[in-house]
């Protein structure tokens, strides 16, 4: 998994500031709630659409910003579980390879579910504490909506617009965080997910396009511990 450089250091930082006390952080049997931000990121790498297309007819998917809000249970004082909801993220398909140049070819919201296992440093009453997280994502996609230029690739002169459907795929995601512990009751956190996502795209058309996606997740929110 690439981590981010940014958030390496960040976590650097935050092991030399973690003796700073004061603020009770999250323990065994509590509840946390946050609500922010989240940036999802697709890293593309595209397979070519089918004959036939034209010859190296890829594509590229752009990132989306959404509330999220994000709910954590401490299992004890340094092992928590996290899952996070929102609205879903609206991303638009442009042609690349030979078809760069294109423009839009189709929109798509991805909607995906995550829980995570969590490991939290140092002790609950530490100020700022550094986490990472290991768990699995459930990748869904709904309104697929394709425009008069993908079917103008993949059905020129058939008088059919041409519609798809992206596979829903389980997948895992890596997690590094940092919680700070503002009083004893709020704390803001940002934390960076990297999935690791590939799945196939179909075409009304009978044609098809493998997609390795990957998708980067920045979460910046803000919480409070119950």
């Amino acid at each position: 998994m690439k981590v981010n450089k940014n958030v390496v250091k960040m976590l650097a930082a935050a092991g030399i500031l973690a003796a700073a006390n004061g603020a009770m952080a999250q323990s065994q049997g509590q509840f946390t709630v946050s609500v922010g931000a989240n940036m999802l990121k697709p890293n593309v790498t595209s397979g070519v659409i089918s004959a036939p297309a034209l010859p190296n007819s890829q594509g590229d998917v752009s990132k989306d910003t959404q509330p999220v809000a994000v709910i954590t249970y401490g299992l004890t004082d340094n092992i928590s579980v996290e899952s996070a909801i929102g609205t879903p993220y609206k991303h638009k398909i442009y042609g690349a390879g030979a078809i760069t140049g294109t423009g839009q070819l189709g929109t798509v919201q991805a909607l995906p579910a995550i829980a995570l296992v969590q490991y939290r440093f140092f002790s609950p009453d530490a100020m700022i504490r550094p986490f990472i997280g290991l768990g699995v994502t459930y990748a869904m996609f709904q309104k697929e909506r394709g425009s008069f230029a993908m079917t103008a690739l993949t059905n020129p002169g058939g008088g059919t617009p041409t519609t798809f459907s992206i596979d829903n795929k389980w997948t895992y995601s890596g997690q590094l965080g940092l919680q700070v512990n503002v009083t004893p009751k709020w704390f803001a956190n940002v934390s960076y997910i990297k999935t690791k996502l590939s799945t196939d795209v179909h075409f009304s058309t009978g044609q098809y396009q493998h997609m390795k996606l990957d998708p980067d997740s920045y979460i910046v929110s803000v919480g409070y511990k119950f």
